[in-house]
């Protein structure tokens, strides 16, 4: 029973604010309702009206209409401070999985001030936020993300408890932009590309059939594929191979090249392997299944490919959707081939 009034209040709440990077708020989507210090005083108000009808005493009657009044004033003052103030997401951000993703947002106000206004998303609060009459502000709200891929509130809440924070005046802005979540990037081990790259790929590459290892300590990443088991046992010493018949062509970074492992942490070794070329001023490109980039090289190529690593296998959200800590769909049958 209460799942289905749940439904049906968040039915009744999405037809009244529609998905939109833009909401100016009015008397048709703001919602008010007492605080509990406000409840507190309605009640308080209410034994002092019948104590004031039970004495016939004037000044409590006076006391009771001075406050009731102070109350009404308040509901009115707490209203206008969202009323005709407009929010909207300017554009969003990028970041790492797990980390916050910056949602820049813009508060416009009305012919009256807004003061103290509090925006929010989850556990991430911006708070006593002042706009004078007709200005704007803006501001960046970190929104969470657990997941790579496409990140996007549901609803990014704004509100109010001006003057005396006995009533709480709010609404909420449905944006319909998302922003990236980039894979957590992990150490990648070595590994070669599949991608021939030409003639000097060509020359590079061992001839056919001298699939030459050659042995290296035991490093934290490798995979467990490569490591000489029977060495192990004989020796107790961790070696691992590096199969020079497996390496392709070094401009590359290839989706195919960590076999064993699965999708996610693939793209995660590949967002450390990215990094890593960017920093090192590298020229290299992009191999992923159903995408291409081409090598290149900056910062600018960088992000480029790292949105690409975001965005693999994800479809962007919907109007309907709500993706409030990001994406991480399973693989479909079709990419189970790659790790082969």
């Amino acid at each position: 029973m209460r799942q289905g009034f749940l439904q049906r209040w968040r039915g009744w709440i999405n037809r009244r604010i529609p998905r939109s990077d833009s909401q100016m708020f009015s008397q048709k989507n703001l919602f008010i309702l007492p605080t509990g210090a406000g409840v507190v005083f309605g009640i308080l108000l209410l034994i002092m009206l019948i104590t004031g009808i039970n004495y016939q005493n004037s000044l409590i009657y006076l006391m009771t209409f001075v406050l009731g009044t102070v109350f009404i004033g308040a509901m009115h003052q707490t209203h206008r401070n969202l009323s005709g103030l407009t929010l909207s997401v300017t554009r969003t951000g990028e970041g790492t999985a797990g980390d916050d993703i910056p949602f820049y947002l813009r508060l416009t106000a009305g012919k009256d001030q807004a003061v103290a206004i509090q925006v929010s998303v989850e556990d991430s609060v911006l708070e006593q936020l002042h706009i004078p009459a007709g200005a704007t502000k803006d501001v960046v709200l970190p929104v969470p993300s657990a997941h790579r891929g496409y990140v996007r509130p549901d609803r990014i809440r704004i509100e109010t408890r001006f003057p005396f924070g006995l009533l709480k005046a709010w609404s909420w802005l449905r944006p319909s932009s998302a922003a990236l979540a980039y894979p957590r990037p992990l150490v990648a081990p070595e590994a070669g590309s599949q991608v021939d790259d030409g003639a000097e790929a060509t020359a590079a590459k061992p001839v056919i059939g001298q699939d030459n290892a050659d042995l290296r300590p035991f490093r934290e990443g490798d995979l467990s594929q490569r490591v000489m088991w029977k060495r192990f046992a004989r020796s107790g010493q961790m070696v691992v191979a590096d199969w020079q018949g497996e390496q392709g062509s070094p401009h590359w970074l290839d989706f195919n090249a960590f076999p064993g492992a699965d999708a996610e942490l693939r793209l995660s070794y590949l967002a450390w392997l990215v990094a890593d070329r960017v920093q090192q001023g590298a020229r290299f490109g992009l191999n992923l299944p159903g995408e291409i980039i081409e090598p290149d090289s900056g910062s600018a190529h960088g992000e480029r490919c790292l949105r690409a690593l975001a965005a693999w296998g994800e479809k962007p959200p919907r109007d309907q959707d709500a993706l409030s800590y990001g994406t991480r769909k399973s693989l479909d049958a079709g990419y189970s081939g790659a790790s082969e």
